[in-house]
């Protein structure tokens, strides 16, 4: 069953195009990751699939709805874990999980015990009652993870997800992530740690210059061309990952 589907979508902003025509089908419960350097278009597609940008053209459908029609049905269902911090500093820990609950109508007796749970699952119980000043960049990614599934939603949006943390931090994430596909949960993420996609990804797009390169299990993308996701992306792009 397809959850997300994209066909010919593209994106401009002022005369420069973000997204060239790029068209791609996400199936339910599957891990799919979109990998490219900075200003390939990866979270601009993001953006517009969790409603946040409208597109200039094409067509995206999340959940068999229309990103520019029915965009609160699909919120509705939706986590998103952006790349920026979009945390309320003026709250705590567990605070920013009940207010965020509130939008999608949890009441408070659900939310706490919820949200203790969750933060203990990603090394965060200690900190419930910190204010987020207080959090380290990478405490801070954890709770954005943990914020995006407080709503327990079907598709999970992941912008950059581990960025930031320490190796001990990342395999606790990607621990949890992993928890939540054998759960049946769609996940779209972007990522530059190839190690990352090569664990957690179904299927990867590889992305350059606005334009969908290829997009296929990591599995077959290192048999066919040999060596790991990195050098993948050097022999089919011409350039490393980071220029």
């Amino acid at each position: 069953m397809e959850i997300i589907t994209a066909k010919d979508l593209i994106k401009d902003y002022n005369g420069f195009r973000a997204v060239d025509g790029v068209s791609f089908s996400i199936v339910k419960g599957e891990c799919f990751g979109f990998i490219g350097p900075n200003g390939a278009g990866k979270t601009t597609i993001m953006r517009i699939i969790y409603c946040f940008l409208p597109p200039t053209g094409g067509e995206v459908r999340v959940l068999g709805y229309d990103v520019t029609k029915e965009p609160s049905l699909i919120k509705a269902r939706m986590g998103v874990m952006p790349q920026d911090d979009s945390l309320d500093p003026d709250l705590s820990v567990i605070q920013n999980l009940v207010v965020y609950g509130r939008y999608f109508d949890m009441p408070k007796k659900k939310t706490v015990p919820l949200a203790r749970e969750l933060l203990a699952s990603v090394g965060l119980a200690d900190k419930m009652k910190a204010n987020i000043r207080e959090l380290s960049g990478g405490m801070k990614r954890s709770l954005l993870l943990v914020r995006s599934i407080v709503n327990d939603p079907d598709v999970i949006i992941l912008d950059e997800p581990t960025t930031g943390l320490d190796p001990h931090s990342r395999q606790m994430v990607w621990r949890r992530l992993e928890d939540l596909k054998r759960q049946g949960k769609t996940l779209l993420l972007t990522t530059h740690y190839m190690e990352e996609a090569e664990r957690l990804c179904d299927r990867v797009a590889i992305m350059d210059r606005g334009k969908i390169i290829v997009i296929a299990s990591p599995k077959d993308l290192m048999g066919e061309h040999g060596g790991n996701l990195e050098a993948v992306y050097l022999k089919l792009t011409g350039r490393k990952l980071e220029d």
